[in-house]
């Protein structure tokens, strides 16, 4: 069932130029775009320190389920999906493992962040953004569906993870939130 989703994404692939410079750019640029977004947010002018506390659960989210991914890669070994030619690629090869997708992983850190600390509307459109990262990463040919799955689950749970020991108000969050 993964490759056959895998494949059903991957399918127009190469077959529409504008389509694939799309989706390379959400590829290349679309974590990045999210990182300058949670940035921007610390001048938030509603509930200023409640949205700068999130920024930091983000940012943390996000540090923590990219190294547990660095963790997971020295165990799982899994083939990238255009080398065992299931996909067509159009972006440069990679020279890891497949499993965990590291786009994923911070996409969903900084959504789960946002989600957790009661930010629904930010969580919203951070989604958005988030699931469009991780289509583009099997569209463009360079994950299994399960990839983007597991880095989700990964990002997700990292976020959960700091929500639960980094609590807003905390003597290191003050000092923290009140910069700048």
């Amino acid at each position: 069932m993964d490759v056959a989703i895998t494949q059903w994404i991957n399918a127009a692939s190469g077959t529409n130029p504008v389509l694939d410079r799309m989706m390379v750019g959400v590829t290349t640029f679309g974590v990045p775009l999210l990182i300058a977004c949670v940035a921007l947010q610390w001048w938030s002018k509603t509930d200023r320190v409640h949205v700068r506390h999130t920024t930091i659960v983000a940012g943390l989210s996000f540090l923590i389920g990219l190294g547990a991914n660095q963790i997971i890669l020295l165990f799982v070994h899994r083939m990238r999906p255009y080398e065992a030619g299931i996909t067509h690629l159009i972006i440069p090869t990679s020279a890891d493992w497949s499993f965990p997708s590291d786009h994923a992983t911070a996409a969903f850190a900084i959504v789960a962040a946002f989600a957790f600390q009661a930010l629904p509307g930010r969580a919203l459109i951070f989604g958005l953004m988030a699931v469009l990262v991780a289509w583009s990463r099997v569209y463009v040919g360079t994950h299994y569906m399960t990839d983007v799955l597991g880095g989700a689950l990964m990002g997700i749970c990292a976020a959960g993870l700091v929500s639960v020991l980094y609590r807003e108000g905390n003597r290191v969050d003050r000092i923290a939130t009140g910069i700048l």
